[in-house]
């Protein structure tokens, strides 16, 4: 990524946060780390919510997103410029709820999957990617690639319990 946008990070706590703290300034792959950041951040803190508490603290980081990635993306000229990350972030929380903390196996596929849906872009993800802009746009398919991800994760949870208990 260019000095500016290390610049701009420094200038309000807006841009650090919508950055990903600074994960989103790393030269490959910066989604991935916003993701891997978010992992980080549930395991010391969000893990320890209630179901109920867990998810309003996602949907009210999807609507400060919402703000974040707007006025960054608009600091830095690009709407959903790739140092943004938060939404991956909100989106890899919605992702896992309900998930148990201390099923790894399960959180290795929900990082994996969240970022299959959110690369490949598959509908409806691609066609809202396309189609809303601003920071509802940025916060939205990531939103859908952690439901997507969060449904896909739901169902092999329970594909896996009824093997299991026929097995």
């Amino acid at each position: 990524m260019t000095m500016s946008i290390y610049s701009q990070l420094g200038k309000h706590p807006v841009y650090w946060l919508a950055c990903g703290l600074g994960t989103g300034c790393l030269p490959k792959a910066p989604g991935t780390w916003g993701t891997l950041l978010a992992v980080v951040i549930y395991y010391l803190a969000l893990r320890h919510f209630s179901a109920a508490g867990y998810l309003l603290i996602v949907l009210l980081a999807l609507v400060v997103g919402i703000y974040l990635c707007d006025r960054t993306g608009k600091q830095l000229g690009q709407s959903d410029h790739p140092a943004i990350v938060w939404d991956e972030m909100v989106g890899w929380w919605l992702a896992v709820w309900l998930i148990p903390s201390d099923a790894w196996g399960w959180m290795v596929i929900s990082v994996v999957l969240f970022r299959i849906f959110d690369i490949c872009k598959p509908w409806p993800i691609g066609w809202v990617d396309r189609r809303v802009k601003g920071g509802l746009g940025v916060m939205l398919d990531d939103v859908i690639a952690g439901g997507l991800t969060w449904g896909c994760l739901q169902v092999g949870w329970v594909l896996v319990t009824l093997v299991l208990k026929f097995w």
